[in-house]
């Protein structure tokens, strides 16, 4: 009769037009974990908002097959009736149909399921052969352990209550609001009443070492979380934290989140920026403070990529750029113009060789999201963002980026929406430098030609990309900065008064451009 009921529910699906859409409200995620075996036991309640005639809906949940996945037992409605609901679990998708309504209303379900993570939830051990629990749930991973919309767009709040083995520690976003024993089991309840995306929803459970560092902002707790043999260097490299934290508060805003842990883990990324609690390689513990870019980078995506999100991982250079961009603006701060110079040349260096080995815009619908993380995203992002800086000036750009932040911190946009207060704040148009930058596959190449008579010299400037770029180009004359040409054609030249003296193009290192050797 079940399989009947399921073919029957599965044509149904089919036949149906694209379900209505629904905007879950908050996620409580109940679930226990064992030393025995890898196999979690979950419960999922799911508030979400349903329009009229909303008869199904669908979240994203991996099924299990070959051992691993999830495999649901039951769903109810979540009231004190606690009707079952029929559901179909196939294709890596949960379908559940809901009892009719004639009206937009709030609806609660509650998912009760178990199964082997093949991915998401990490579980295996440490450097040192200790059992740990990581989740790692970018770009859309989320799926493989949670019951979830796994997109970036569709924020909720959410908790999780996590029963494990006694001697572990439980690390989460938000702030923990209870923790207590049972037998031989610790019960961990964390809260993030912040809306977030799920790519960083995530709890770790591991035997730490934890330090929470005096000099952290008033209120916001900044701490770290270490395997206890990496206690000394842990808590020395992450000790960079709170003034970086600081340093971000005062350019862009406040934090916007009540604490903010570092956490050693098994993250498969460098880092990834979890909101309040950033899970960093093992790696990253060194004890000499060489990953301080990667603390300022994840850090920075506090407010970038987990507060202001893009609204599809087509835009993630808001997100990537925006970070990458942050990290070389606090170097430059912290260690001077010639230390930001290096690394951006280094990053022009990365973009110019990702466009030759693969061309592609930066705003990319790429569904292959993992092949996102890549020199455009980040490099490129940030060059963008560095070369408005010098556009608008950096009282203006500063704006830019606090009026951007604030407008759509809690939510989500794209490249033109934030293109549209960048146009705003400076009173500039600013479309054919978006367009040019972020939507083409290419950046100028340059073949610059010298012309020596003895009243000066014309200087000869051809684009080789096939479209011509507008840009401004700087050029020093025996290290006498201030002086540039607007190239705007395919092919121009230019006068200089002097037939003499060392020519230098961008002597400060202000715009994305390869010069022909």
């Amino acid at each position: 009769m079940r399989k009947i009921f399921l073919c029957v529910l599965l044509v149904y699906s089919i036949a149906s037009h694209a379900q209505k859409t629904i905007d879950v409200l908050h996620y409580s995620f109940m679930l226990s974990l064992d030393d025995k075996n890898d196999t979690i036991i979950g419960m999922a309640y799911v508030n979400f908002v349903r329009d009229s005639g909303t008869k199904e809906v669908v979240f994203d949940l991996v099924n299990e097959a070959e051992a691993k996945g999830m495999r649901v037992s039951v769903v109810t409605d979540g009231t004190a009736n606690v009707r079952q609901l029929p559901f179909l679990h196939a294709n890596n998708k949960l379908t559940i149909q809901l009892p009719a309504s004639t009206a937009k209303d709030t609806f609660q379900l509650m998912i009760t399921y178990s199964g082997v993570p093949k991915d998401g939830l990490i579980i295996s051990k440490n450097k040192y052969g200790e059992r740990t629990f990581f989740a790692d749930n970018w770009p859309n991973r989320a799926h493989h352990w949670i019951p979830c919309v796994d997109r970036p767009d569709d924020k909720a709040s959410f908790d999780f209550t996590v029963s494990a083995p006694s001697y572990y520690q439980v690390i989460s976003n938000g702030l923990k609001t209870e923790e207590k024993i049972s037998g031989n089991r610790k019960i961990t309840y964390w809260f993030e009443p912040t809306p977030l995306p799920t790519k960083v929803m995530v709890i770790g459970v591991a035997r730490f070492a934890t330090k929470t560092y005096e000099n952290s902002p008033k209120d916001i707790p900044v701490s770290a979380w270490v395997y206890p043999q990496d206690s000394t260097k842990g808590f020395y490299d992450y000790a960079l934290a709170p003034d970086i934290l600081k340093f971000f508060s005062d350019y862009i805003a406040p934090f916007p989140y009540k604490k903010l842990a570092n956490v050693q883990s098994k993250t498969i990324f460098g880092g990834m920026e979890n909101a309040s609690a950033i899970f960093y390689a093992e790696n990253s513990v060194t004890g000499d403070r060489s990953s301080e870019d990667l603390l300022a980078h994840e850090i920075a995506h506090q407010w970038f990529g987990d507060m202001a999100s893009e609204k599809s991982f087509a835009h993630l250079w808001l997100s990537e750029g925006f970070a990458t961009f942050l990290t070389n603006y606090y170097f430059e701060k912290k260690y001077g113009k010639e230390a930001a110079a290096k690394r951006w040349k280094e990053n022009r260096d990365e973009v110019i060789a990702f466009a030759k080995q693969n061309p592609r815009p930066v705003v990319d619908s790429t569904k292959e999201l993992m092949s996102l993380l890549n020199a455009n995203s980040y490099q490129k992002g940030a060059w963008v963002l560095h070369m408005l800086r010098n556009e608008v000036g950096d009282s203006v750009f500063q704006k830019i980026i606090q009026s951007y932040y604030n407008q759509y911190k809690g939510g989500n946009a794209e490249t033109r929406d934030f293109e549209a207060v960048a146009e705003k704040v400076s009173g500039k148009e600013l479309t054919p430098f978006f367009d040019q930058w972020l939507y083409q596959p290419i950046i100028p190449k340059i073949d610059v030609r010298y012309n020596r008579t003895q009243k000066g010299s014309s200087i000869t400037i051809t684009q080789l990309q096939p479209v011509p770029f507008q840009f401004t180009l700087p050029y020093a004359i025996d290290n006498q900065k201030g002086k540039s040409w607007r190239i705007t054609k395919q092919k121009e030249t230019f006068f200089i008064n002097t037939n003499g003296g060392k020519l230098t193009l961008d002597p400060d290192t202000t715009l994305l451009f390869e010069e022909k050797k």
